[in-house]
């Protein structure tokens, strides 16, 4: 360590690292601000991929950042949006990467009844821009149904109310989905009870309802918040069954209103959209019957009325006409089963006289000239193979003896071998041979290689007869 590096003995504050300071004030923060409650209006979302949610708290003079962490913001209240006035807790902390200060929320809740209002008509502009509200969506409320369908809590005064209203007009089955409908789990069951019921079969154990009605009491703004959510409301959207909201009193409005078939004012406006009267049926029926029976009554009268006018202007009187055409028809009934007996007896004898025609000698004829025709062409063709099978045999075995003298196989059944060379040729002469080249013999019980060893030996010349001993010089 050099001299200007050394701590000066007389300093009794060593210097920090900066980030020594960092976690200090990290500390310091978090023992300080534990737990916190803060008040503000949030601008800057940013939700990440990780799924962390990163926003900034303002008032209208200072601003704080905050982070929601991944597994927190499922269990909020109230999902952060730009422009939203709320209310969070968490705790202070730091992020000494950047020397910044920040608050991590645990919760957080709308502000008051106008933060929550201004976040209904954003949601409620967002639904009306993709079609839900559209009047042509509606689907019409089934006139009879058999089987009605209530969301709803099994405990309040609502649901009693509904079915005491139903057993009084139309007395009907009813099913009843229990779920909560207040509190931050209320919009998730009644979006499950929703798409239950119009996941069930007509034929199914529980048969499916055909009209659905989710009714709730009245209350206050943040009682009736769950049925402003938005996947709620697309829940109901989507549902294949007509739905009845009847949700609060009248003058009270939720976002399923708008996206459900009917509003009803009340719970028990609901259950009197949803059934007829049956009383009110039976009496329309009973005068619809009592109208028929008049009209069917003065129809009659009419057509006696018009009967005896046309009678007046016959010839006869009705009752003589007709028993002219009664007297013929009686003489021609009883004609009719003499001349059928007649008929039959015709077409009897007729049947007798073709019948006699078809004796066993008659229907054999033809038969045995068949079987005489089918043994001459028998004994024809019997013939003809006789004389061709021989010939063509003789044929036969000519070839074959033809193709045993060519077969190229058949000289090494007697000792000979064929020489070829390294490409498969066939060698032919001994010219086209050169030393030291590598040939294949083969024989008839199989093959070997070989090398040509020399030059092509000349053929073998004649031998000069010996000339006669010269009997030499005597000398």
């Amino acid at each position: 360590m050099d001299a200007d590096s050394a701590p000066d003995p007389r300093d009794n504050n060593p210097p920090l690292s900066i980030s020594e300071l960092s976690f200090a004030l990290k500390r310091t923060l978090e023992e300080r601000f534990g737990h916190v409650r803060l008040r503000g209006e949030i601008s800057k979302v940013n939700r990440h991929s990780s799924g962390h949610v990163y926003l900034t708290l303002k008032d209208d003079r200072s601003s704080i950042d905050g982070v929601v962490w991944k597994g927190v913001v499922r269990g909020l209240q109230v999902q952060p949006e730009t422009g939203l006035e709320v209310i969070v807790t968490g705790k202070i902390t730091s992020y000494p990467a950047r020397s910044s200060y920040q608050i991590v929320i645990d919760s957080m809740e709308p502000a008051g009844a106008g933060a929550l209002l201004a976040q209904l008509e954003r949601l409620k502009a967002k639904l009306h821009g993709e079609g839900l509200f559209d009047p042509s969506r509606k689907r019409p409320i089934p006139a009879f149904p058999a089987v009605v369908g209530v969301i709803t809590s099994p405990t309040g005064a609502v649901i009693r109310d509904i079915l005491h209203r139903i057993a009084e007009r139309w007395p009907c089955r009813v099913i009843v989905w229990p779920c909560v409908v207040q509190g931050d789990a209320a919009a998730a069951q009644v979006a499950a009870a929703v798409r239950g019921f119009d996941a069930m079969t007509p034929d199914g154990p529980i048969p499916r309802p055909d009209v659905l009605i989710v009714a709730r009491g009245g209350g206050s703004v943040e009682d009736l918040w769950a049925f402003n959510d938005e996947a709620l409301a697309r829940a109901v959207a989507e549902a294949g069954i007509p739905i009845i909201s009847a949700v609060g009193h009248e003058t009270d409005t939720t976002l399923i209103d708008f996206v459900s078939d009917r509003r009803a004012p009340t719970p028990t406006g609901a259950a009197e959209m949803a059934t007829p009267v049956l009383a009110d049926l039976k009496a329309a029926v009973a005068d619809m019957e009592r109208r028929l029976f008049r009209c069917g009554s003065r129809v009659l009268e009419d057509r006696r009325t018009r009967l005896r006018a046309a009678a007046r202007g016959l010839p006869a009187r009705p009752e003589d006409l007709i028993a002219l055409a009664q007297q013929r028809l009686d003489h021609a009934s009883s004609r009719l089963a003499s001349g059928l007996s007649r008929n039959a007896a015709i077409h009897e004898r007729e049947l007798v006289r073709a019948a006699s025609r078809l004796t066993p000698g008659l229907l054999m004829r033809p038969i045995r000239h068949q079987a005489e025709r089918l043994s001459s062409l028998d004994a024809r063709m019997a013939g003809a193979l006789g004389r061709v099978i021989p010939r063509e045999a003789d044929r036969l075995g000519r070839i074959s003896r033809l193709y045993e003298s060519l077969n190229p196989d058949g000289p090494l059944k007697r000792g000979f071998a064929r020489v070829h060379a390294e490409d498969g040729a066939l060698v032919r002469s001994a010219a086209a041979l050169k030393a030291g080249q590598t040939v294949q013999l083969v024989f008839a019980d199989g093959d070997r290689r070989a090398v040509v060893d020399g030059a092509p030996t000349p053929p073998p010349r004649k031998a000069k007869p010996a000339a006669k001993a010269d009997q030499g010089d005597l000398f």
